[in-house]
């Protein structure tokens, strides 16, 4: 089973065709994408989706505010969506649903909101609060955390001790992160600023005891130049692709 999150950047705009390209390039069987909208473009990207054959989609996404940054899991068996005491109240940035594929597995997706939204550690907070539940079957945390460990997930300075202190908690509770369990201390970003050009690594998943030995492979993947964009990506976020033992 492969498993593909994304951040896509403003609902995709004129990029979806790229976007879709890629996804069908990875070959997923269940794609989170996150900044998807209530917009036309967004919605084009859904039903090129259901083409590929990711047609049980549900959505954050707002059409009272289609400009509004959403998320959409869509996957190739059907979803059922789910909801826990304690779990972020951000309706748009959280979305908790069960994939009844064969091998079930319970998704939270999450787009964590930055520091000067005043949202951000309210929010961290209710992720670690519902990472601390009981767990009774495999399950994947994953998403755009805005956040990171300091010094090793940063090429600067950006990272305080609440961000890095969420993302220990989230160890303690059980939950690892994906990408350190395979690759150790390896360097790796998701974003870069636009400012600085430096880099982090802000994208992150985090399987649970029950889905620890389910993790064959995680990568991180920039996909391929858009040609209709000289010398820019098709996001200005990494995707992760995970690769789970059925």
């Amino acid at each position: 089973m492969r498993v593909v999150f994304w951040n896509i950047r403003h609902g995709g705009g004129g990029r979806v065709a790229a976007i879709v390209r890629q996804i069908r390039a990875w070959a997923a069987d269940a794609v989170a994408l996150c900044e998807f909208r209530g917009t036309p473009p967004s919605a084009e990207l859904a039903r090129a989706l259901a083409g590929l054959g990711l047609g049980y989609q549900c959505t954050t996404a707002d059409a009272a505010r289609p400009a509004r940054n959403g998320l959409l899991l869509a996957s190739r068996w059907p979803l059922r969506r789910l909801r826990v005491r304690g779990a972020p109240a951000e309706p748009t940035r959280w979305l908790l649903a069960c994939i009844q594929a064969p091998a079930p597995l319970v998704m939270a997706v999450m787009h964590v909101p930055n520091r000067v939204s005043g949202r951000k550690y309210p929010y961290l907070d209710a992720v670690l609060e519902t990472a601390r539940r009981r767990w009774p079957g495999p399950a994947v945390l994953l998403g755009d955390t805005n956040s990171g460990c300091i010094g090793i997930d940063e090429q600067v300075p950006a990272f305080n001790r609440i961000e890095d202190g969420w993302m220990r908690g989230l160890h303690e509770a059980g939950w690892i992160d994906a990408f350190r369990h395979l690759r150790g201390e390896s360097r790796a970003y998701t974003w870069y600023s636009p400012n600085g050009g430096n880099g982090f690594r802000i994208d992150q998943a985090f399987v649970n005891r029950h889905l620890r030995d389910r993790l064959l492979r995680f990568r991180y993947d920039w996909g391929r130049r858009d040609p209709t964009r000289p010398g820019r990506g098709v996001s200005d976020h990494a995707a992760m692709v995970l690769d789970l033992h059925p």
